[in-house]
């Protein structure tokens, strides 16, 4: 293929992509929306907060399911995350929930910088019924975006899967341009 083919090539998959984005997009929109309860969770202070407490005043919450200090995929998505925060928290409230309790998670983000609140779900079923802890201790990562109806009652709208390549970590596709694309490449707590 000449340069010229190639480009035509990546214009027209790029091009079926964002199409096929808006379209997951659309129907993550339309599927029916799961009720949810008001799971207690623990603040960074220890403090018992309500999924509720989380939504501050907004209407929508982007929660996102992070396996905690163990794991450096996670914690490059948070590092990600934390660039955004101000952008995010214009939208709908923020927040990281991982399984770790609260002082270790306290000393974690401050350690690391992270701005965006955090809530510890260890001791609760909160993982496991948002379907990002299939088995005890086997937390995955992963995003859910819930709304807070005008009665109070909270609904989950949609979920997604946290991994490398997805399209919440810029990281991955930025790598994909290198002349050897990702090569097994991981992420480090240190570099």
């Amino acid at each position: 293929m000449s340069t010229a083919e190639i480009d035509d090539e990546i214009s027209k998959l790029e091009m079926e992509r964002m199409t096929l984005v808006g379209k997951i997009a659309e129907l993550r929109r339309s599927r029916p929306t799961e009720p949810v309860g008001d799971y207690t969770l623990h603040s960074s202070t220890g403090d018992s907060v309500t999924l509720a407490d989380l939504f501050g005043e907004k209407q929508d919450l982007l929660v996102i399911h992070n396996m905690g200090t163990g794991c450096s995929y996670c914690t490059l998505w948070a590092d990600g995350f934390n660039g955004f925060v101000p952008h995010l928290e214009n939208r709908a409230a923020f927040v990281v929930v991982s399984p770790d309790p609260p002082a270790k998670q306290k000393r974690f983000a401050e350690g690391r910088g992270w701005t965006f609140q955090m809530a510890s779900a260890e001791g609760t079923s909160f993982s496991h019924d948002m379907g990002f802890e299939p088995n005890p201790g086997e937390v995955w990562p992963g995003v859910s975006a819930f709304r807070k109806l005008e009665d109070g009652s909270i609904v989950r709208v949609s979920r997604e899967y946290l991994g490398p390549g997805d399209q919440f970590c810029s990281v991955w596709h930025l790598f994909g341009l290198l002349a050897e694309g990702v090569n097994n490449w991981e992420p480090e707590f240190n570099y």
